[in-house]
């Protein structure tokens, strides 16, 4: 081994101890009882819960999967997603935060899923079995595409067979998952916010020297037909081998076509998936106090911002230092790690890709986490068993995090999965089912049980059937299937609970309490 690999080797090995030597500090702790292990005891700081929130949030496609859509296909579509996902940041964290967290205490809900059931007093659980049963379908997509990251960042930083990295990473996300409950994913999570951070200013900051500053990058970059556009796509020529075909030592690029209205509002519709992320609403449902939202909502908007920015410029910036080295869509996403590996010496490029390492092990152990609580807690717990035990509750969570574990690598296997793509469908799914009905619980006193269940189901099942019927036909059908399903998810809702019966009267009391009973003077008195 060279001694360039040996100290990117050490940097990621000490990154891995700490990671997991977090898991063991909080073992004794998370497994106290299940409101430690689910949602940290309600404990949680507002630094801690909005550096969480975000990288949980992030995945790989913040770190690998947007650079590598900047970089294959300009700045069209990679922008406006990012902007679609930073107005949702904020008007998630304006609009929910406060009330999910209120509410969530006054109903004693530990789950995002166990919320919608007691929201609607469901004694028969068929809300929060549907919850479960739709967070597992579409988190094993999620989970999948954290691995695919951690198999390309090995296979490309030493050329090590991916499938046998991207399990090995698998397992330390279990393992640390498995033992540490809440309070280390949280935990690891503000560390993996703070380096991901660190990461993406560091290889923007390089990147932008190595191309020659920023006056002869913008100039290269606008040879390229549509690249840098907002509303123009570039058109990479791709040969008969799969390959984006190379001219003279650069990429040929077609005429651009146009990104128009339609596709931008389709693309702006990522940041309505907030609404729906379980791995998001969760870190709601734990702040220490619902008065320290407008803190925790200022840190995240920041660095959400700043982030999403940073990985589109290093995408862009990535054609001008590199403009042949990626082929392929799938294969551009290891832009960031070439970048590091290129500009950055070795124990700081060991630095950078534990950065990427971060973002999909955060990502990953929240989606098992909350997987785990939603089966234990809203199937077993609710439906089969309840009497059981905490002890009882936890053993089957951990049995869910084996499942969800074994189905993510199974995703996974295939090494020329697009992160971006792959995360898109499972963001789709979660924001579709969830969103509507999050935002009709905190803010329409009327929403009946039946509509929630109508909701969810046609926001499941529309993104579903558009992303594998209706998206191939392209036109305006090609629009991103999470837009569709939000709105026919709203309209079930609405129509349903209308032509139901009104909710019973302490529902409706609840509803109109919630809040007020939850102000420091009464929380005095109680």
């Amino acid at each position: 081994m060279e001694s360039g690999d040996f100290l990117v080797l050490l940097a990621m090995i000490i990154y891995f101890i700490v990671v997991l030597t977090i898991g063991f500090v909080y073992s004794k702790r998370a497994n106290s009882s299940t409101s430690e292990y689910f949602l940290g005891g309600r404990q949680i700081g507002p630094w801690f819960t909005a550096l969480s929130a975000e990288a949980s949030d992030m995945s790989g496609y913040l770190l690998m999967g947007l650079p590598g859509l900047a970089y294959f296909a300009g700045f069209s579509e990679a922008g406006w997603t990012a902007i679609g996902l930073a107005i949702g940041t904020w008007l998630n964290w304006k609009l929910v935060a406060q009330r999910l967290r209120q509410y969530s205490e006054a109903t004693d809900s530990i789950t995002v899923s166990g919320f919608y059931n007691r929201r609607f007093k469901d004694d028969k659980n068929v809300i929060g079995t549907i919850a479960a049963l739709i967070t597992m379908l579409f988190f094993c997509v999620y989970v999948g595409s954290c691995f695919v990251t951690v198999g390309k960042l090995f296979h490309t930083l030493f050329g090590v067979d991916y499938a046998t990295m991207m399990a090995l990473g698998a397992f330390i996300v279990f393992l640390y998952t498995m033992v540490g409950g809440y309070l280390s994913v949280v935990a690891t999570d503000f560390m993996q916010g703070c380096l991901m951070f660190f990461v993406l200013i560091m290889v923007l900051v390089g990147s932008i020297t190595a191309a020659g500053g920023v006056e002869n990058t913008a100039a290269f970059l606008s040879d390229i037909p549509g690249f840098i556009s907002a509303t123009m796509a570039s058109t990479p020529v791709i040969g008969s081998d799969g390959m984006q075909v190379v001219e003279n030592g650069m990429p040929v690029f077609g005429e651009p076509v146009s990104y128009g209205i339609i596709t931008i509002i389709s693309t702006l519709s990522w940041g309505l998936g907030y609404f729906g992320m379980p791995q998001v609403l969760t870190r709601f449902l734990s702040i220490r106090s619902h008065e320290e939202i407008h803190a925790s909502r200022v840190i995240a908007v920041v660095w959400v911002v700043i982030s999403l920015f940073a990985a589109i410029c290093i995408g862009l910036i990535g054609r001008v230092v590199i403009p042949t080295e990626f082929g392929t869509e799938s294969s551009a996403e290891n832009v960031l790690i070439v970048l590091s590996q290129m500009l950055l010496p070795a124990f700081m490029c060991g630095l950078a890709v534990s950065g990427i390492l971060a973002a999909s092990m955060s990502s990953s152990s929240a989606y098992l986490l909350i997987a785990g609580s939603s089966v234990a807690e809203n199937i077993f717990h609710a439906v089969f068993k309840k009497d059981a035990t905490e002890r009882q509750v936890m053993i089957v969570a951990r049995i869910t995090l084996i499942c969800v574990f074994l189905f993510g690598i199974w995703v996974a296997w295939d090494e020329n999965s697009s992160i971006f793509r792959v995360v898109s469908y499972a963001w789709a799914g979660l924001g579709a089912a969830f969103g509507p009905l999050t935002l009709f619980s905190l803010y329409w006193r009327r929403t009946t049980k039946q509509g929630a269940v109508a909701g969810m189901l046609t926001g499941a099942i529309t993104v579903l059937v558009w992303h594998n019927f209706i998206k191939p036909l392209g036109g305006i059908f090609g629009i991103y299937e999470l837009l569709p399903a939000f709105v026919l998810g709203c309209l079930a809702i609405f129509i349903v609970s209308k032509l139901t019966p009104e909710p019973d009267a302490d529902i409706l009391e609840e509803f109109d309490h919630y809040r007020d009973e939850r102000t420091p003077k009464a929380a005095e008195q109680a």
